[in-house]
């Protein structure tokens, strides 16, 4: 059974066939949340165009066409032409009553799922995860979350930063250090000093430096006691990226894991793939690529570097074998990378290389989920005072202790334990729902009070949402029969049934898009219409029996709701606060 838009959309478009022929069987009915109805459908304006009719003319022809008077209470024509639509009543009750009786709350997943490859969080070997991580992580997480909810098979893959130039001073420095044994007692903290280390000798030390230098060809070759040094630095690494992401509650896993290295034994092939193919050129000595249309600031065709003039491979080649590894071996036909805004040029013109080249053909895509950075509140990147990059473990740790605060202020009868996991469960969703509410492309400023504050659009106002709704179903003694029937008579009401309603239409839009920040949007106006709801409507105290079972209904499916929301962005939803 369609949805209730879906209804609406499908009576609208035999409207505009019977008033305006079959040719507009595939016109979009733009149908809309509006102030002024419940709905609003804008399709007038755009036909209006192709039918050279002034937009007034071709709404009412449309209104007199429309037949939905079972769906419909009321519908007007307004403004410049938009077609205003007041459902009846009881067709939001029908709707809301099959969504309460699905464990899936009517989103329906997609008849036939893709292969979807993300690639996200990527940090390097031998550095520290730090706030810079935060938003691929969390982004990606999100995205892979509604994807396999929709029923797409979703494959992550952590491109870690494992190989090349760095890693002979990293190994030569880890040599000086005493190899195996110092590599074992690396740990989460130690990290960063022995990279900082590395790097202060690799600069005053020439020796050092040469060898360094010669470090990095034992392991280009294969030189196995050189191989076997960096097998323990990547495996000291992994350890603190999985504690980092068990922390921050991200599905990643060693699994996941598909490091720069996992293609060096491919970059030969895909050089000489696109020499054979007659899209590489030498430049200065170095293999290049030209895609067209993409140019320097005076105008010159820019290169995409395959193989250096030393006859090594760069981040070009690793990241074209990436594209024919996930097209060509686990047969994906969407790429989605979750990596900075300034990665932009860079991707476009691999994926532009790997298209010419037939790893990226339709029914196959590559799509960029570019994100801005975090920003300290003097707009700058976000730094400690002493201007140091943050560690994304102390942000988390801190995170929690200022939720724990709050958790204790509000609920001191809580046991320590409970305390404990409701404030991880706050202030984890406090930093990731402060990252996925904001536009993915901007920038946005790192603020502690705002985004641990209980009330405006966070992520503990809606925990604190979720949280009433379930304890007043708690004190009613237990959710409603499924088939309880639904009173939908006073706005609040009915503004928060048609608000759920379009929990499967913002799940959609997050998959096609790939902006979480739409379901964010979403969950917010359903906490803030199941307030006004529960302030206007007494539950409990409802004197009509019947009312208050609809009451503790609609309570216990705006729950559900929002839970299922929060979950799809990897936040959890506690039950109590």
């Amino acid at each position: 059974m369609p949805s209730v838009t879906g209804a609406l959309a499908e009576r609208i478009v035999a409207a505009a066939v019977t008033a305006f022929g079959a040719e507009q069987a595939g016109v979009d009915p733009l149908i809309r949340r509006s102030d002024r109805a419940d709905y609003q459908a804008n399709l007038a304006m755009g036909l209006a165009k192709t039918l050279g009719r002034p937009p007034r003319d071709v709404a009412h022809a449309l209104l007199a066409s429309l037949r939905c008077d079972d769906l419909c209470d009321r519908v007007e024509v307004s403004g410049p032409g938009f077609l205003n639509l007041t459902l009846r009543t009881e067709v939001i009750a029908r709707a809301l009553g099959r969504m309460i009786a699905d464990e899936r709350l009517e989103v329906l997943a997609v008849p036939r799922g893709e292969r979807v490859v993300i690639d996200y969080s990527a940090p390097n070997v031998a550095k520290e995860m730090h706030v810079g991580h935060l938003r691929s992580t969390i982004l990606g997480d999100a995205i892979a979350h509604v994807l396999l909810f929709l029923g797409h098979d979703v494959v992550r893959q952590n491109h870690l930063g494992d190989w090349g130039t760095p890693f002979g001073m990293l190994v030569e420095h880890l040599v000086e250090l005493g190899g195996q044994a110092a590599a074992a007692e690396l740990s989460a903290g130690a990290l960063g000093a022995f990279y900082r280390e590395a790097r202060r000798k690799f600069e005053t030390d020439e020796a050092f430096a040469e060898r360094s230098r010669l470090r990095v060809v034992a392991l280009q070759r294969g030189d196995e006691p050189t191989l076997a040094l960096w097998r323990a630095l990547v495996a000291a690494s992994a350890r603190h990226f999985g504690e980092v992401y068990s922390r921050l509650g991200v599905a990643l896993t060693q699994e996941d894991v598909r490091g720069e290295s996992s293609y060096n034994a491919d970059l030969p092939s895909v050089s000489e793939e696109l020499e054979r193919r007659g899209l590489t050129r030498l430049s200065d000595g170095a293999l290049c690529v030209f895609p067209p249309g993409f140019s320097g600031r005076t105008g010159e065709p820019l290169p995409l570097v395959v193989r250096k003039s030393d006859g090594g491979y760069g981040y070009a080649a690793t990241d074209l074998a990436a594209v024919r590894h996930r097209t060509g071996e686990l047969h994906a036909t969407r790429l989605v990378y979750v990596v900075g805004a300034p990665q932009a040029q860079h991707l476009a013109m691999v994926f532009a290389v790997a298209a010419s080249a037939g790893w990226l053909l339709p029914p196959a895509r590559a799509e960029h989920v570019a994100f801005g950075s975090v920003l300290g509140a003097d707009g700058k990147m976000f730094k400690t005072r002493a201007g140091e990059t943050i560690r994304l473990v102390d942000l988390l740790t801190e995170a929690v202790a200022r939720a724990d605060a709050i958790v204790a202020a509000k609920s001191p009868d809580l046991d320590g334990a409970t305390r404990a996991e409701i404030a991880r469960a706050v202030g984890l969703g406090a930093i990731k729902y402060a990252d996925l509410s904001n536009d993915r492309i901007k920038d946005y400023v790192f603020d502690w009070d705002r985004m641990l504050a209980t009330d405006g659009n966070t992520g503990p106002y809606l925990q604190y949402a979720h949280a009433r709704m379930c304890s007043v179903v708690r004190r009613a003694g237990g959710p409603a029969a499924v088939d309880t029937p639904l009173r939908l008579n006073e706005a609040p009401e009915r503004e928060l049934a048609l608000q759920l309603l379009q929990l499967g239409a913002a799940v959609d839009l997050v998959a096609r898009e790939l902006e979480p920040h739409h379901l964010c949007t979403y969950l917010f106006a359903v906490a803030t219409r199941a307030t006004a709801f529960y302030e206007r409507c007494p539950v409990l105290k409802a004197e009509d029996p019947a009312t208050r079972a609809s009451r503790v209904a609609l309570c216990d499916v705006t729950a559900r709701v929002l839970a299922r929301g929060l979950s799809l962005l990897g936040i959890d939803a506690p039950q109590r606060l």
